[in-house]
């Protein structure tokens, strides 16, 4: 049955990328109301085809008011964004009202700034939803997810990418490793997973004995203790396009724990360049 609790429209803070649609359609097809603010310079203009407003970096005030205005009660906080230099932002009243809070998202790593990002929020009434709450179709399975299987080798490989995330996600780094017969070519820092891989572009010279064969894993999983009401990970076609440009072997999602953004045209690409996708458990 529609939800018919008008005090309960379901805002969503977009960034870049498809996520912030897929999940307003998610919450559309719940019978709710949606309404999405787009962050200005990141978010798609797709969102003109929605219930919407905009707002720049520094507009906190502005976007507080949209919330209330439209009852946003529950908000989820989706999509990629860019680090602002907070020296060109222009700040309204209400984000100078704010302004220690602001300062504090200059300082530490992803962990303690998101954490922030959501006491920030129920602080002032609002409930902060995380994307698979609203859309957990999403969220990768476990098992093979398209026509090929790693193999024993590529086993060790995912095997070793899952103790290098858990280590590094202790030291809030980062949530994807590439790993190929057990050495660490790459560790997700502050660019994240689709500029690691393009860093990756000379993968092809650990092919066995010279040859073109594939070799080596992406393993995306979430750190240990991560916020995933705001940060949970996220791949897509392009994550999968430039594994298979790293002349990857395949790649291991943690299952339930990252959020696929177009799981049909993943598979389509991966079958195609024979290569894996899997969903794995985690462990932590």
């Amino acid at each position: 049955m529609p939800n018919q609790d008008s005090n309960n429209t379901l805002g969503i803070i977009a960034g870049g990328g498809n996520m912030p649609f897929l999940i307003a359609d998610a919450g559309l097809a719940q019978g709710r109301k949606v309404h999405i603010v787009g962050i200005d310079g990141e978010a798609s203009d797709k969102i003109s085809t929605y219930s919407h407003d905009w707002m720049k970096w520094g507009e906190l005030g502005h976007l507080l008011k949209i919330l209330e205005q439209q009852q946003c009660k529950e908000i989820v906080i989706i999509g990629s964004v860019t680090r602002p230099d907070l020296s060109q932002v222009k700040f309204d009243f209400g984000a100078v009202k704010n302004m220690p809070f602001l300062m504090s998202l200059t300082i530490g790593g992803d962990d303690t700034i998101l954490s922030g990002i959501v006491k920030f929020f129920e602080k002032h009434g609002f409930s902060v939803r995380g994307a698979h709450e609203i859309a957990p179709n999403l969220l990768a399975g476990k098992g093979v997810l398209g026509k090929y299987q790693p193999s024993s080798r590529d086993a060790q490989d995912i095997e070793t990418g899952l103790n290098v995330v858990r280590t590094l996600g202790e030291l809030d780094v980062g949530q994807a490793a590439v790993i190929s017969r057990d050495y660490v070519l790459a560790v997700e820092a502050a660019e994240g997973t689709d500029s690691m891989l393009r860093r990756c572009s000379d993968l092809r010279q650990w092919g066995e004995h010279g040859k073109k064969k594939r070799t080596g894993v992406l393993v995306k999983c979430p750190k240990p203790a991560q916020e995933q009401r705001i940060d949970m990970p996220t791949v897509g076609s392009r994550t999968v396009e430039l594994a298979s440009e790293a002349g990857l072997a395949g790649i291991a999602i943690s299952t339930g724990g990252v959020l696929l953004a177009d799981k049909e045209r993943m598979v389509e690409i991966a079958d195609s360049q024979k290569m894996f996708l899997i969903g794995v458990d985690s462990g932590f």
